[in-house]
């Protein structure tokens, strides 16, 4: 369902998934998470990452499933150290500080994905074989230029005034930092796609932190290069005749809807809850773009009772329906999961998806 949706086939209901659906808010989920140790020993064990990602599938009817893993795998791979801190999140002891320590990162075509990035390549296929057809899996991972972000701001932060000093000061390294990091995702996508992932799936979480220009010029171009290389080279593998759909989620990018819709042909489009949907709907139109939309809900509605759920989801649902058919929609939240969200209201949003789509698109 969710692969018909992305591929603007005609569905019967809309499909729903969310992100960080394999995570904190679960009580099992932190039954492994204390085997493991800490985060970093789950996404790297293949048999636990496996367990977690299918987790969410079991609990919930779910239309689709995504691998269990981190954006920041890149940068370890790469040749970064990366922590995650409870409490803090994802810590780099050892950011990089100006162009001079680019010489610390490894050249791109040194790496071998199918080598460093074994363990979420084998928990795709664990995945996969334990699925049965049930639903679609989803890989992942971050775009260039969140990635750049973390490596440089060696942690979260509001302004990110580290890593967005590099793009003024250090244009041309700048550009040189994200290129080597799209070659390394581009890498690791064809892996995840040749591994068994059916959808694919760019993560801009720092993409409305720029302004429209910075983004023109320093995020979109990776990500535009990344779906364009990423089709090209699975279209040209022998013994492969599935290219999975990608989906691109700009996070706050929403000043480049029409830039992204335009210049690209990712099948789906992630929106945030800050987003207006009729006016991405509106230059769908008026570009004559087929695409799927992906979201948007906030995720703090998730903390009201059934009803508010559900009478906010209903209007979600409505909001999305294209009459034409020309747009298509997966259901999701604007962002991900809560750790103190109620596993049962995740369950209330699910179930309110497929109950108020059904009248609209059968």
């Amino acid at each position: 369902l969710v692969l018909d949706a992305a591929r603007g086939m005609k569905v019967d209901h809309v499909p729903v998934w969310v992100m960080r659906q394999a995570g904190r808010y679960l009580p099992e989920y932190h039954e492994v998470r204390n085997k493991a140790g800490d985060f970093f020993t789950m996404c790297e064990t293949p048999s636990m990452a496996a367990e977690v990602t299918l987790q969410p599938i079991d609990r919930f009817p779910l239309d689709a499933s995504i691998i269990f893993s981190d954006i920041l795998v890149i940068p370890k791979v790469l040749g970064l150290d990366v922590e995650m801190v409870p409490g803090k999140g994802p810590s780099f002891p050892s950011p990089l500080q100006d162009p001079s320590e680019l010489h610390r990162l490894k050249d791109p075509s040194t790496i071998c994905i199918k080598e460093e990035l074994h363990y979420t390549l084998e928990a795709i296929r664990l995945v996969r074989n334990q699925l049965q057809g049930r639903v679609p899996l989803i890989g992942f991972c971050g775009a260039p230029w969140t990635l750049m972000a973390y490596m440089i701001e060696g942690e979260g932060s509001k302004t990110f005034s580290k890593a967005k000093g590099w793009l003024y000061k250090y244009p041309k390294e700048s550009h040189q930092l994200l290129q080597i990091i799209t070659d390394v995702i581009v890498l690791f996508l064809i892996e995840q796609a040749k591994m068994g992932a059916q959808l694919l799936k760019v993560f801009d979480s720092w993409a409305g932190i720029l302004t429209p220009d910075a983004y023109k010029e320093f995020c979109f171009p990776y990500c535009q290069a990344i779906e364009r290389r990423v089709k090209e080279a699975l279209a040209s593998e022998p013994n492969f005749d599935f290219v999975p759909p990608m989906i691109l989620f700009a996070k706050g990018a929403h000043f480049s809807m029409e830039l992204i819709l335009k210049e690209t042909t990712y099948e789906v489009i992630g929106l945030d809850w800050e987003t207006d949907v009729q006016n991405v709907k509106d230059i769908c139109k008026r570009l004559g773009r087929r695409v799927c939309l992906q979201g948007n809900l906030d995720s703090c509605i998730l903390y009201g009772d059934k009803d508010t759920i559900r009478s906010h989801t209903k209007k979600m649902i409505e909001d999305f329906y294209d009459s034409d058919g020309t747009i298509s929609h997966i259901a999701n939240l604007g962002h991900g999961v809560y750790p103190t969200h109620n596993p049962e209201h995740v369950g209330w949003f699910i179930d309110a998806v497929h109950e108020f789509s059904k009248p609209l698109y059968s």
